[in-house]
């Protein structure tokens, strides 16, 4: 029975690889290892703080829905900027501003955790003077139509069930500094 275990996991295994591997993330205004424009940057360092459009293609066939995080892991102890999810699968990315809740520019019945700021939704880079930032845009493609999970859920749990339900996933990595 392990034999077959083990062969199973090795015969799937390019198969699963090749899903995932397929499946990509994109922005009309947003471009790989480029900077951040100032739309989408915070307020408090002069931007508009509006979340970037998003677009994602070719997810994993048994994809039921989606979420998305933005996060910079070069701020002391990582930083949260963005957590988004019950996003359905009918959806092919998000429009900008997504990230303002209750703005209906988010689909379907998505709900957004607070971030480190303390806003619901999504809260731009705003990194101290220095050295520019990282930020990694990753959309989730999920097993399951939703969550089940509130809005006023811990972090920890919300990223515990992604990753429990994660079949694939893309990343977008944008800089900014000041």
């Amino acid at each position: 029975m392990r034999r077959l275990f083990s062969w199973l996991c090795l015969s799937l295994a390019p198969a699963m690889a090749f899903a995932a591997q397929g499946f990509t993330l994109d922005s009309p205004t947003l471009s790989d290892g480029a900077r951040m424009p100032i739309a989408n940057v915070y307020t408090q360092c002069g931007g508009g703080n509006v979340s970037p459009a998003l677009q994602w293609h070719h997810p994993p066939a048994n994809t039921r829905s989606f979420a998305v995080t933005m996060y910079d892991p070069d701020a002391s102890g990582g930083f949260w900027h963005w957590i988004i999810f019950e996003i359905p699968i009918g959806a092919h990315g998000l429009n900008a501003d997504a990230g303002a809740p209750r703005s209906g520019n988010a689909p379907g019945d998505a709900a957004q955790l607070p971030n480190d700021f303390g806003n619901h939704g999504y809260s731009g880079p705003c990194p101290p003077a220095g050295k520019p930032h990282h930020y990694v845009i990753t959309v989730y493609a999920l097993d399951v139509p939703e969550l089940g999970l509130a809005a006023h859920v811990s972090r920890k749990i919300a990223l515990a069930g992604i990753e429990k339900h994660m079949l694939a996933k893309a990343t977008l990595t944008v800089v900014w500094g000041r």
